[in-house]
C-alpha cells in the first residue's frame, strides 16, 4: 500500500496543501511536484505532508541543509522526500 502511487485526485489535493507563505519554499514544491509529481507514492505523500507540517522558516532551513531532520522528523519517508526536494534544486541552481 505505501509505494502505491497516488491518484491524480490525491495527488492534486497534495499539491494544494503544500503552497506556502515563503515563495523560496514554493519554488522547491513547485519543482518537486513538476519532476516527482506524477510518480508519488502514498509513502512519499506522507513524508511531504509531515514536511508541510512545519513552518515555513523550519521547511527552509531544512531545504536549505541548515538543518537536519530530528525527533518525530527524523523518519526514512521525510528523508526520502527532504532529498528529493533539496536535488530539484541543486539541479536547477547548477543550470543558473
Amino acid at each position: 500500500m505505501e509505494n502505491e502511487l497516488l491518484d491524480e485526485r490525491e495527488r492534486n489535493l497534495l499539491q494544494w496543501r503544500s503552497r506556502r507563505g515563503l515563495v523560496e519554499n514554493d519554488i522547491f514544491i513547485e519543482q518537486f511536484f513538476l519532476t516527482y509529481g506524477a510518480s508519488l507514492t502514498v509513502r512519499q505523500a506522507q513524508g511531504l505532508t509531515t514536511l508541510m507540517n512545519l513552518s515555513d522558516n523550519d521547511l527552509l532551513d531544512l531545504l536549505l541543509k541548515r538543518k537536519e531532520p530530528t525527533g518525530d522528523l527524523d523518519t526514512p519517508d521525510v528523508h526520502e522526500v527532504l532529498e528529493m526536494l533539496r536535488s530539484r534544486n541543486q539541479r536547477a541552481s547548477l543550470a543558473d
